[in-house]
């Protein structure tokens, strides 16, 4: 797996959720395979209690370890992420995030919380040894509207900076880089023959 979307929002339907959406569907119409990790569905118990040996727990760490790229998403309360994030992130080893790429998203009522991707979420995602954090994409909810199926729908200037943000991972990330002109693909010891 390379890419592990995290929806760290307590609701089942959320406005970051939707962002998710997004990310998804823009990564699938790529040929990226994603798998996502809903937050709220791991045990409540296990995560207050920093239960790391808990099954759902374990899993969820396990799916951080494997992706090399994790997109973030987190509706913003009182300028900071999400509670059930916070609880999440604290139980993730140290360097859980080391070499790895993250997109992060958030959703708030009004422009005025924007700053918490940087102020708050991004500092602990460096903590926790990141690679490259892209920057963070934040929608306010006049930007992701309801609509009348109890979903959401994101408008088009948060779908262009997320096709941006995507076209970034796929291109800088994702896909290997070309091998420059007149240089040779590299070999691995098991396939070098020497004759003398």
């Amino acid at each position: 797996m390379s890419v592990l979307l995290i929806a760290g929002s307590p609701s089942e339907r959320s406005r970051s959720a939707a962002l998710l959406d997004s990310v998804s569907q823009q990564l699938a119409s790529r040929g990226q395979l994603v798998e996502r990790l809903h937050i709220r569905d791991l045990s409540p118990q296990a995560l207050l209690l920093a239960d790391v040996g808990h099954r759902t727990i374990s899993q969820a760490v396990d799916l951080v370890a494997r992706a090399r790229v994790l997109v973030v998403a987190t509706p913003v309360y009182k300028a900071a992420y999400s509670g059930v994030l916070k609880v999440f992130l604290d139980l993730l080893p140290q360097t859980a995030l080391k070499g790895k790429t993250v997109l992060p998203l958030a959703t708030g009522g009004s422009p005025h919380h924007m700053l918490a991707l940087d102020y708050a979420l991004r500092p602990v995602l460096q903590s926790l040894g990141a690679k490259h954090i892209l920057p963070g994409i934040y929608a306010t909810d006049a930007q992701v509207t309801s609509i009348p199926e109890g979903a959401y729908l994101v408008g088009p200037e948060i779908s262009s900076r997320i096709d941006e943000a995507v076209n970034t991972l796929v291109t800088e990330t994702l896909r290997p880089a070309p091998v420059p002109a007149g240089r040779f693909e590299p070999v691995h010891f098991s396939q070098v023959r020497c004759s003398v």
